[in-house]
């Protein structure tokens, strides 16, 4: 299961931040995971579960946006959503796309928690 490795990474940074922050704890982490990421949300979900044990975001939630495939068309120049198992654009049915969004496994943001109980959250 390589999300728990991903999950110890995703720590790892949001643990960087937190110190930078000088938070003394973390209470929310926001991560956006797209259909193509390779990365099963809900096992992601259970891997953050083991992992965030003995860290800052012990008690931090996990929220976890799932973002659609966009591909963009080469022949004729547009833009649209298509299904993770056929990369068609959606204008002309052409077969000829780049994948624009929905590969991508990102940090969205961090809710920290301050020593004067303030809760600032830091986009990433």
């Amino acid at each position: 299961m390589h999300e728990l490795a991903i999950c110890q990474a995703l720590l790892d940074e949001v643990g960087r931040v937190a110190r930078e922050q000088r938070a003394e704890r973390v209470a929310a982490v926001r991560v956006r995971c797209g259909a193509l990421a390779g990365v099963e949300p809900g096992l992601l979900e259970r891997a953050y579960e083991v992992a965030r044990s003995g860290t800052l975001a012990e008690d931090a939630i996990l929220t976890i946006e799932r973002s659609p495939v966009r591909v963009y068309c080469r022949r004729c120049d547009s833009e649209s959503e298509a299904a993770p198992q056929r990369l068609l654009c959606g204008s002309c049915g052409d077969w000829r796309t780049e994948v624009v969004s929905g590969d991508e496994l990102l940090l969205m943001s961090v809710e920290l928690v301050t020593t004067d109980g303030a809760r600032p959250g830091v986009g990433i």
